[in-house]
């Protein structure tokens, strides 16, 4: 009885699930409540006294409290977390809660923090009380049911520690107890950073209670030099240079974005005087998401409408907002003042949409969720208290700590061009686990380059784009330092470039091993680099991040390759 009650709520979840996402509260709550119904039957099953006197039984009685013990936290999960949630979601007016011309009512947002919160701390002791069970005592019937329990509590638990500090955290951020501001940076794929791309266009980023407003903008070049130069972690200066404190165009050469965030932050406060209380990151390709919720957005202003006089669109949406800004904006405008203006503008068109309340709600939050996600959006807090909880999360950008998995491989681009050429580059990158050797995991990272520039880049695309060899890189041809990092306590062992063994610059960051390579490519040429990590004392499944491009994300990172070991 009590394995098919708990089997039939688990075949409920789905269901659950499909109503949250379709935004179907009513569907939602009566699927909770015939979830409750068979936890409840299976607790009460357990509870009887000729179970409790089987579970003494020796030999046999372990398995026996395991299921009871699975049927409590069963019907612990179903009235503890699952019911106050959905209470929760049914109040929450989530079109209330994306920006719109009136701000974002933060009101029930802060109303559900504490039930939130107390839904993960219920699931999180359920899950902590199954992994006291000891399988090795159990039989299989019972032991693969309980890990295939565990595993779930723990996906549902990280889910709900994430939404629990979510809501702790978002209202203050977005300024519900007072007005904020934030150093925005729309990273340029164009021309490849670790985090993304080279800061392009700056603004400042004014919330009020969840109303979003452009301020002062500018531009990276426009900071200027940093004289005296930002003191920088030791580490992460001599793998990347003293230019990340020198230039905000280089900030992000370190993909460490909480570095990059705080320096940005120094820079901008040491030449405008204005203090911000943190740094939100984003690129064009989240543009791209975000208009795809909120319809086109219409050039309306007269410089801009000069500038679109070149060629350019006067109606930007989800399909052609990426191509203009990395790409046709500098083949039609030969000024790259014009050209940042131009970039500068169309954030703040895409802006006041979404802050005027345009588009779908659930759409909008899809994209931003589907950019975090892929790395695009990122998120630093000046005040320690809400960095502390950003960074156990990978919006946080971190190369080290909570955020990052302990089987972590992590591939960079940074341009060595000077140029904009990364629109050219299709990239490919895959993790290939080789046999145990000596005890110890050994894993490959192969990256594939290929420039896919015309045979003609030299003279049919223009100088601002190629380059045109100011910094010793032929016309055309593409130069990138790419890095590789291993998990942490691992060795980086070799590297090959084409098949052949290579000499690579090797580094720690945070006791995780580092290794550089620079690739030239000229226009149509491939380049193969890998990478070989050995000494990888983590045993459990690889993961793998790679530098946003412009290309999709799941175009980029191919599945992991296991090779057949011998017999």
């Amino acid at each position: 009885m009590i394995s098919e009650e708990l089997t039939t709520a688990t075949m409920l979840i789905d269901p659950l699930k499909d109503a949250v996402s379709s935004n179907d509260p009513v569907t939602a709550t009566s699927t909770v409540e015939k979830i409750k119904s068979h936890t409840a039957v299976a607790k009460e099953a357990a509870s009887d006294p000729l179970w409790s006197l089987a579970s003494s039984i020796p030999w046999v009685g372990p398995n026996f409290s395991a299921v009871a013990e699975v049927a409590r936290s069963a019907d612990d999960v179903a009235n503890l977390g699952l019911a106050p949630l959905v209470k929760v979601y049914d109040s929450l007016d989530w079109n209330s809660l994306v920006p719109s011309s009136t701000g974002t009512n933060l009101d029930s947002l802060e109303q559900a923090s504490p039930y939130v919160t107390s839904a993960a701390y219920a699931v999180r002791a359920s899950g902590d009380r199954l992994d006291k069970i000891n399988v090795d005592r159990l039989l299989p019937q019972v032991a693969d049911p309980l890990t295939r329990a565990r595993l779930q509590l723990q996906e549902v638990s990280g889910t709900l520690d994430a939404a629990a500090n979510a809501s702790q955290v978002l209202p203050v951020m977005l300024g519900a107890n007072s007005p904020r501001n934030y150093l925005l940076m729309i990273q340029n794929n164009a021309e490849a950073r670790a985090s993304g791309g080279i800061p392009g266009a700056l603004a400042v980023l004014n919330v009020d209670h969840g109303k979003l407003t452009l301020g002062a903008q500018s531009n990276a070049a426009e900071v200027g030099v940093m004289d005296p130069v930002i003191p920088l972690d030791p580490e992460q200066q001599h793998i990347y240079s003293s230019r990340m404190g020198k230039f905000m165009q280089d900030v992000n050469l370190t993909p460490d974005f909480p570095t990059a965030a705080s320096t940005a932050q120094t820079m901008w406060e040491r030449k405008t005087g204005q203090h911000v209380d943190g740094v939100v990151s984003i690129d064009p390709v989240v543009l791209s998401y975000v208009l795809d919720a909120t319809g086109p957005v219409t050039i309306s202003s007269p410089e801009l409408l000069a500038i679109t006089g070149a060629g350019l669109p006067t109606e930007l949406n989800g399909n052609n907002v990426v191509q203009t800004l990395l790409s046709d904006v500098y083949a039609k405008v030969e000024q790259p003042k014009l050209q940042d203006a131009y970039f500068a503008s169309v954030a703040q068109e895409i802006f006041a949409a979404l802050s005027g309340g345009k588009g779908e709600a659930k759409g909008i939050l899809d994209g931003l969720t589907r950019g975090v996600q892929e790395g695009r959006v990122l998120i630093w807090s000046g005040l320690s208290d809400e960095q502390s909880v950003i960074a156990k999360y990978p919006v946080s950008g971190s190369v080290t700590g909570a955020s990052v998995s302990p089987a972590q491989f992590s591939v960079y681009f940074n341009d060595g061009t000077g140029a904009k050429m990364d629109f050219y580059v299709k990239r490919t990158v895959q993790l290939i686990r080789e046999c145990p050797k000596d005890g110890y995991e050994q894993t490959i990272v192969r990256v594939t380059s290929t420039n896919t520039a015309p045979s003609d880049a030299a003279d049919s695309l223009p100088a601002y784009v190629t380059g045109a060899g100011i910094f010793g890189v032929p016309a055309g041809s593409v130069q990138t330092n790419i890095v590789a990092y291993g998990p942490a306590q691992a060795n980086i062992e070799s590297a090959t470039l084409d098949g052949k063994k290579t000499e690579f610059a090797p580094y720690l960051h945070g006791n995780r091993p580092v290794g550089v390579l620079a690739t030239r490519l000229a226009p149509g040429e491939s380049r193969t680099i890998e990478f070989t990590f050995g000494k990888i004392v983590q045993h459990t499944e690889p993961d793998l991040f790679v530098t946003p491009t412009v290309q999709d994300v799941k175009d980029v990172m191919l599945p992991t390759q296991n090779l057949p070991c011998g017999q």
